[in-house]
């Protein structure tokens, strides 16, 4: 009989939780509707994320070896293969249809696999040669390319790719490179292999930027965060912060910049022992990635992994995609941290 009894208390608090979860996610959210942005895009932005980790893997790669060594048609499948997670998550948790992000992941994805493809043809069959020929460890170009890698990964993580001025690496390549010296043969096909690039991408950069600039409108570069508390200023060097309105209940309307420098905010007030109630309107989950040793398990229950990627260029080192609510993000970083345990990305929709 006692027995009954807890099993029914237990379901009835279940359903009671339930009731309440429910109730929270269909009230409406209190971030004005200018800056909502759907849940979907939390998990649809990780293909367009994967394309700023990959040349991030690369640059990072090639400070210290030979770009013939990259595995471009592994960061290939890699792409490929988590957009199908990414969308079959969307599927099962029965957002609606987002057609243009779709079009734009598989044109965006297609494009890469088209340039990553030719480039391992090339730098194998190419590349690998001409770096035989060298006799005194890498030469200016090999050195140029490095460093206008790490630059074009940096400046993509806050601005889109067709805004890099390729132009101006190009002029720097034949102004900053001397035209002679040791190991010709490399200098002389680096050069080659570079301008093509460099030429190659600025223009169709020129195109695509003119397209989108006729098609779409300026992506809004801030993100509305709701707040438990009042947040205090996060000091000279994150100075975006904005604090938009006070709310009823006490919780603040605050925004803070969007894309890479969003995480950096938001660690930065879940340091404050601050907790998220929204973020861009959203009261359920948020995409995360992690860069973590590959026996590392997450035993968080409200937390899902949805997929996991190898770090192809360090072995024993995985990208970890999870899931987690937003309710728990604050929270997140500090045990992240206590762990060992890199955040990679917070793809804040």
């Amino acid at each position: 009989m006692h027995a009954c009894r807890r099993r029914l208390a237990g379901f009835l608090a279940l359903c009671l939780l339930g009731s309440l979860f429910a109730q929270a996610q269909t009230a409406a959210p209190a971030t004005p509707p200018e800056h909502r942005r759907s849940t979907d895009q939390t998990f649809l932005t990780y293909p367009e994320w994967f394309l700023v980790h990959s040349p991030a893997e690369f640059a990072a790669f090639t400070q210290a070896h030979n770009p013939s060594d990259f595995p471009f048609l592994g960061h290939i499948g890699q792409f490929w293969g988590s957009y199908r997670k990414v969308f079959v998550e969307v599927r099962r948790a029965g957002y609606p249809w987002n057609g243009g992000y779709h079009l734009m992941i598989v044109v965006i994805g297609t494009s890469t696999t088209v340039e990553y493809a030719l480039r391992a043809v090339y730098e194998t069959l190419i590349g690998r040669l001409t770096e035989l020929t060298r006799s005194h460890g890498f030469t200016a170009e090999d050195q140029y390319a490095a460093r206008v890698a790490q630059e074009y990964v940096d400046f993509i993580r806050v601005q889109p790719w067709y805004k890099f001025d390729f132009a101006a690496r190009l002029r720097g390549l034949w102004r900053e490179t001397p035209w002679t010296g040791p190991d010709l043969l490399r200098k002389w096909e680096r050069k080659y292999i570079l301008t093509t690039e460099y030429l190659a991408k600025g223009l169709y950069g020129w195109l695509i930027g003119k397209a989108t600039g006729a098609t779409y409108d300026a992506p809004l570069l801030v993100t509305a965060i709701v707040v438990d508390r009042e947040p205090k200023p996060l000091g000279p060097q994150l100075p975006d912060l904005k604090i938009l309105s006070r709310l009823p209940d006490g919780a603040f309307l605050v925004t803070v910049p969007r894309y890479e420098p969003f995480q950096i905010y938001a660690r930065a007030l879940a340091q404050q022992g601050l907790s998220f109630r929204e973020i861009a309107g959203n009261n359920t989950v948020i995409l995360t990635t992690l860069l973590a040793p590959k026996a590392w398990k997450d035993n968080d229950p409200t937390r899902r992994v949805l997929f996991t990627q190898p770090i192809i260029t360090q072995p024993g080192l995985q990208r970890v995609a999870l899931i987690l609510p937003v309710a728990g993000l604050a929270k997140a970083f500090g045990e992240f941290d206590r762990q060992g345990v890199r955040v990679e990305h917070v793809y804040d929709y």
